[in-house]
């Protein structure tokens, strides 16, 4: 596993180092395309609604094939599958370079998210997999810091191309990465499988079914009204569709999610816990950039840079936090991180208004990223942690799926908020609107945190099993 001294393998060095390429590949594609979206708009003369699904086809498929792909990675093998996803990701990123009208863009789009449900939730599977418990949160930390280049840098690139270069470039940057990042992997990453050897095809379509039902819901509550037909039928399906899951589940014998899981302390709190921070994250990704554009008067560019002091704690303080929950146990992190991120947002509530600078917002915004930092490798170490490694693939997809869940929630509350209290109209509008949702990502912030509080604490560094391991959990 690892050398004398605690240093990484060879195998180790590589697989963490293709792991991390190829989210910070996902990452980066994700917020230039937000930053850019301006300027796909006028190029092809697209409706505000076709542009919103430039964005929510990729989350869509994503988040509703998560749990599918982990277990497609357990089944077939998770090399085979996470290279599988990066050629589908990387002839899809091709696909929208190449797109001569909004309509193929969304479809491309939508198969971009297909290939990262395969990727993300086994790039973090790889990882986990082949790091031991007292190397994991370190191995994990240094995976989010990667990822945070993209997020640090992502701002800034999103805001060149909006402002002078093609926004295809935005896609045929993947085209080299892609490639390089799959040859590298079938070479330097060992085949690996999980633990079930049948493929649970009434699982994945019932949760594929019933995940895309509450997803639709939640992305149409705003445009179709939440009352409508549409928006209601989707959303009962959905829940529906995802109780059948559970039953479905807990009687067949080869489940792609155990039930069992959720008896342990350290998987069914630090998800839900998780669940929040994205969703006060995604929540206040989406409007603060707006925030500056709108209120401050500043370009695509110049809001890019005002983010990047935020954004830049998690390339920072990532690894850092992540060794350092593997010496101090993870509910203290993930407990500290989003009181952090709801002092930072609360901060922003209370002050942001149209006259107020930049430097007034400054320390709130480095509060809230470091605390986001603190809680995401935390969370993620408790939720791989509490399971036999045999299974992490599983857990993995259902950290990742929860994950994108939050997301859309955090975006979809906070816009619902911002609509009934603010507008477009004019800079004050949207600085009340604004601060309101500023003020709902601080209560997502602040509900995550009171479930983080029944965490589990510092836990021993030793692997143990779930069916036997509850009593001691619960005793934590």
């Amino acid at each position: 596993m690892s050398s004398d001294g605690g240093r990484m393998t060879s195998e180790q060095a590589w697989t963490l180092g293709l792991a991390s390429l190829a989210s910070f590949m996902m990452a980066l594609d994700s917020l230039v395309v937000t930053t850019a979206l301006s300027t796909i708009r006028q190029d092809l003369t697209a409706s505000v609604e076709a542009l919103e699904w430039t964005v929510n086809a990729y989350n869509l498929t994503f988040a509703v094939l998560l749990l599918t792909g982990a277990a497609l990675g357990d089944r077939f093998g998770r090399r085979r599958m996470f290279v599988a996803g990066l050629a589908v990701f990387t002839v899809a990123s091709v696909a929208c370079a190449l797109a001569a009208d909004i309509g193929v863009l969304i479809a491309a789009r939508a198969l971009q998210g297909a290939g990262a449900a395969l990727v993300l939730p086994l790039s973090l599977t790889l990882i986990s997999a082949l790091f031991p418990p007292r190397q994991r949160g370190k191995a994990m930390g240094l995976y989010l810091g990667i990822t945070g280049l993209a997020t640090f840098s992502g701002p800034f690139i999103g805001g060149v191309i909006a402002e002078g270069l093609a926004w295809q470039w935005i896609f045929w940057l993947n085209l080299p990465i892609g490639l390089l990042a799959i040859m590298l992997t079938a070479r330097r990453v060992h085949e690996s499988l999980g633990p079930n050897n049948r493929f649970d095809l009434g699982g994945v379509a019932l949760v594929t079914l019933g995940a895309f039902g509450v997803v639709w819901g939640l992305v149409r509550g705003n445009a179709a009204g939440w009352s409508s037909a549409e928006v209601l039928g989707a959303l009962v399906l959905g829940v529906a569709l995802v109780i059948a899951f559970v039953l479905w589940e807990r009687r067949t014998p080869a489940p792609m999610l155990p039930m069992r899981f959720f008896r342990v302390r350290a998987f069914a709190t630090a998800n839900p816990a998780n669940f929040c921070v994205f969703a006060s994250l995604y929540g206040t990704l989406f409007f603060l950039a707006q925030y500056f554009q709108t209120v401050h008067g500043e370009g695509p560019l110049g809001a890019g840079l005002r983010l990047m002091p935020w954004t830049a704690t998690l390339m920072i303080c990532a690894p850092i936090a992540g060794r350092l929950a593997d010496r101090y146990g993870e509910r203290t992190f993930v407990v500290g991180g989003l009181l952090l991120q709801t002092v930072g947002m609360g901060w922003i509530a209370l002050v942001a208004d149209t006259d107020t600078g930049y430097p007034e917002l400054l320390p709130a915004l480095v509060i809230s990223g470091v605390g986001l930092t603190m809680a995401m490798p935390a969370a993620q170490k408790s939720v791989v942690g509490a399971v036999r490694p045999q299974e992490i693939g599983q857990a993995s997809g259902a950290f990742m799926m929860l994950r994108i869940f939050g997301g859309v929630f955090g975006v979809t509350i906070t816009v619902a908020v911002f609509a009934s209290t603010g507008g477009y109209a004019s800079a004050g509008d949207f600085s009340t609107g604004f601060t309101a949702a500023m003020g709902t990502v601080a209560a997502f912030a602040f509900t995550g945190m009171l479930v983080a509080l029944g965490m589990p604490g510092r836990r021993p560094a030793t692997p143990s099993l779930v069916a036997s391991a509850v009593p001691q959990r619960e005793r934590a």
